[in-house]
């Protein structure tokens, strides 16, 4: 590959896991829409599982405790329990760079 190829950037797939509509609940889906918004924009795949309405869900991904945040892709698979809000360990956890998409693609 030439240096004037650009690496296409990843898709996210992002798995959110809460416990109903409780404000915890609420500040974490709101936390991370607000970064897949911005630093993301078009590349992510977000789905919300509230698992009082659908407990088997956390069966796969071993969920033990809510908020959880289940990056599926790109690998590795990694879990971040909490509302959140630290925006810069988020973006650390998801290997997302100040820049805009993937740290990886910019090595």
């Amino acid at each position: 590959m030439s240096w004037s190829e650009a690496t296409p950037p990843q898709t996210y797939i992002l798995r959110l896991f809460v416990a109903g509509t409780t404000l915890r609940s609420q500040r974490a889906i709101s936390h991370i829409r607000a970064l897949c918004d911005e630093y993301l924009s078009d590349r992510f795949d977000l789905e919300v599982i509230d698992v009082y309405a659908n407990p088997q869900a956390t069966r796969e991904y071993q969920i033990v405790a809510t908020p959880t945040l289940v990056k599926v892709l790109p690998e590795p698979l990694r879990r971040i329990i909490g509302d959140l809000s630290d925006r810069a360990k988020l973006m650390s956890m998801l290997n997302i760079s100040a820049a805009g998409g993937s740290s990886e693609a910019l090595a």
